[in-house]
C-alpha cells in the first residue's frame, strides 16, 4: 500500500484526513454489520458513490435488506433518510413538494408557502423507480443533476451532501416504466446485489429471528463527510492513469480505432465522457477509504463494472449468444493494455 506522506504534494492535514476515512471506513462497516450480513461489494460501492458525490441504481430481487442498507448508512453517517415508494399513480409533486394555500397568523391574508417533499433529505431511497411514469422519474433525476428544486419560480438547494439510490427489480417487468439511457446515465454506479452465499443466509436467519433492533451508532458527523469530498477532488491522478481510463471507455465503442472486435460485433453504443468522469472520481474515491493518496489502475478496474454496465447497448447478436454488457466489461479489463497501444489481440 502506498503511504500517503511518501507523496510531496501531499500536506500533513491531507494524511491525517485520508488516515481519518480509512479508520472511519473500517468503523463504518463494523457498525453496519450489526444489522448487514454480507454485501461487501455493495457496502463498499455505495460508500465509494456517496464520497464520490454521486448515485446509485440498485437492482436485486425483493428482500435482500436493500432498504435496511441505506438506512443504516444514514445512521452511520448522521445524515437524514427518506424513503420514497415509485408507484404508477406518484406525481412529481410527491417527491419535490407542493405549494399549499395558509393562513398567515400574523396579517390574517391568505398566501401559498411551500411543503417541502421527501427529496429533502441527504440520503433518498427512491425505491422500485422503474414503477412510475417518465415524468415523475423525470422530476426525481432533475432534482439529482441539479442538486435543487424549482417552485414558484425560485430555486431552492438540497442540503449537502446529498444522495440517491434508487432500486429496480430485474424480473418482474410488466406495468413498469424503463429508464432511458440518458436518463440511467446520471448515476454514477448500476449496483448489483446478489443472493447470499449459504453461510450468509444461516446468519440472515440467525440474526433476524433471534435479536433485538440493532443499536448503530454514528461513525461521521455531515461536515466531516462534506469535508471528506473534498479530499477526494484533491487526490492526484498521473496522466498514464487519464489515458489507461480513456482507452477503456473509448474501447466501449463500436467503430473507434480503440474498439476490439468482440465490441464491433456485440456492442450498439458505447459509454460517454461521464463514465470516464466516473471512474476516475470513484477511483479517488475508492483509494482514499482504502488508506492511499494516489489512484492505480487497479482503482479503476475495480470500479469497471459498476460505472461502465449501464452506459453501452448490445445488439441482437449478443443476445442470442448469451452475452450481458457484465461479460463486455470484465474481456474489456482484460483486452485493453494499462500502458497504451490499442489492445491485447490475444484477449480480445
Amino acid at each position: 500500500m502506498t503511504d500517503p506522506s511518501s507523496n510531496p504534494m501531499t500536506s500533513s492535514s491531507d494524511v491525517e484526513a485520508v488516515q481519518k476515512l480509512k479508520a472511519a471506513r473500517e468503523e463504518l462497516i463494523s457498525e453496519l454489520r450489526k444489522a448487514i450480513v454480507g454485501m461487501d461489494s455493495v457496502i463498499d460501492e455505495v460508500l465509494i458513490a456517496i464520497f464520490s458525490r454521486g448515485h446509485g441504481l440498485l437492482e436485486g430481487v425483493p428482500g435482500l435488506a436493500k432498504t435496511l442498507l441505506v438506512s443504516s448508512v444514514a445512521k452511520c453517517l448522521s445524515l437524514s433518510f427518506k424513503r420514497i415508494q415509485f408507484t404508477p399513480d406518484l406525481m412529481p409533486s410527491d417527491i419535490t413538494g407542493t405549494e399549499l394555500l395558509q393562513d398567515d397568523p400574523e396579517t390574517g391574508k391568505r398566501q401559498f408557502r411551500f411543503s417541502k417533499g421527501p427529496i429533502f433529505a441527504n440520503i433518498v431511497l427512491a425505491d422500485e423507480i422503474n414503477r412510475t411514469p417518465p415524468k415523475t422519474q423525470a422530476a426525481l433525476l432533475e432534482a439529482m443533476q441539479e442538486k435543487m428544486v424549482s417552485a414558484g419560480g425560485e430555486d431552492m438547494p438540497l442540503e449537502a451532501p446529498f444522495f440517491v439510490l434508487a432500486t429496480q427489480n430485474p424480473l418482474e417487468q410488466e406495468g413498469t416504466y424503463a429508464l432511458p439511457e440518458a436518463q440511467l446515465d446520471r448515476f454514477m454506479f448500476k449496483i448489483h446485489v446478489g443472493y447470499p452465499s449459504p453461510q450468509e443466509e444461516i446468519e440472515i436467519m440467525k440474526a433476524v429471528t433471534s435479536r433485538d433492533e440493532p443499536d448503530i451508532k454514528p461513525v461521521l458527523n455531515q461536515q466531516e463527510i462534506l469535508d471528506l469530498q473534498d479530499l477526494v477532488k484533491r487526490v492526484p491522478v498521473t496522466d498514464h492513469i487519464f489515458e489507461y481510463v480513456s482507452r477503456l471507455v473509448r474501447s466501449t465503442r463500436p467503430g473507434e480505432a480503440e474498439a476490439p472486435d468482440f465490441v464491433n460485433n456485440w456492442v450498439s453504443w458505447g459509454c460517454g465522457p461521464r463514465a470516464c468522469l466516473n471512474l476516475i472520481t470513484g477511483a479517488k474515491a475508492k483509494a482514499i477509504l482504502d488508506g492511499r493518496f494516489a489512484v492505480s489502475i487497479e482503482d479503476v478496474q475495480a470500479l469497471a463494472l459498476p460505472v461502465l454496465r449501464h452506459r453501452m447497448g448490445l445488439n441482437f447478436a449478443a443476445q442470442t449468444e448469451g452475452v450481458d454488457t457484465d461479460g463486455v466489461v470484465r474481456r474489456l479489463i482484460e483486452a485493453v493494455p494499462k500502458d497504451g497501444g490499442l489492445y491485447n489481440a490475444q484477449s480480445a
